[in-house]
């Protein structure tokens, strides 16, 4: 009996060892894919010689949650820049979920510019501030992406290992959405990009 409950403590620990080890290789592949996109796009803050200074917290899955989903039927309304201009959104619905035992929620956003072209059509926002804003991590707050697809059957995957600096957080020039109230989580998200750790740029007006 000893024999075997050993075998399977052991297939148990291996099992636990390989979905942990996984998760950080999809996680670091998943951030070696985010930096090259600031190379591909035309309206990057940064360029090769600025992605060392790209920082992030390790790979941690406890902030990978399951939300619940709640659509809702909001109107449009603009929501506020760090630049001073305003970008049209509506409010696409609201998620509810736990990290760490506590409870939370997030409201998720539909850009209705983006809304029109077929590259973006699918694509949410969720612009959220945390108690690490201004420390570990950029003060204006952070972003997550997600898609109409992800949402399925009420519910979607949260992973915040994927939140990331708005543009603003590298250069002046963006109009970076501020993240609003309802979106100003009362907890430490340890998990995502942290503050960038190069000097901040100067740019025109994007």
């Amino acid at each position: 009996m000893k024999v075997v409950l050993s075998t399977l403590f052991t297939i148990l620990v291996a099992a636990f060892g390989s979905q942990a080890q996984t998760f950080t290789e999809e996680t670091n592949q998943y951030r070696k894919h985010y930096k090259e996109e600031f190379l591909r796009s035309e309206n990057s803050p940064l360029k090769e010689a600025d992605l060392p200074y790209l920082q992030f917290f390790e790979p941690d899955s406890s902030y990978r949650v399951h939300a619940r989903f709640e659509k809702a039927k909001g109107k449009s309304f603009e929501m506020p820049t760090y630049s001073g201009m305003n970008k049209t959104y509506v409010k696409y619905g609201v998620l509810k979920f736990r990290v760490n035992g506590r409870r939370q929620k997030l409201t998720v956003y539909r850009s209705l510019s983006l809304q029109q072209l077929a590259k973006y059509k699918d694509y949410l926002f969720v612009p959220f501030k945390d108690k690490t804003n201004g420390s570990e991590t950029y003060g204006g707050g952070r972003y997550l992406d997600l898609k109409t697809t992800d949402l399925k059957d009420g519910s979607c995957v949260l992973d915040f290992n994927k939140a990331y600096n708005p543009y603003c957080a590298y250069s002046t020039g963006y109009n970076c959405p501020i993240p609003p109230l309802n979106n100003h989580l009362a907890i430490s998200v340890t998990a995502g990009e942290k503050n960038f750790t190069k000097h901040h740029q100067e740019a025109s007006i994007k």
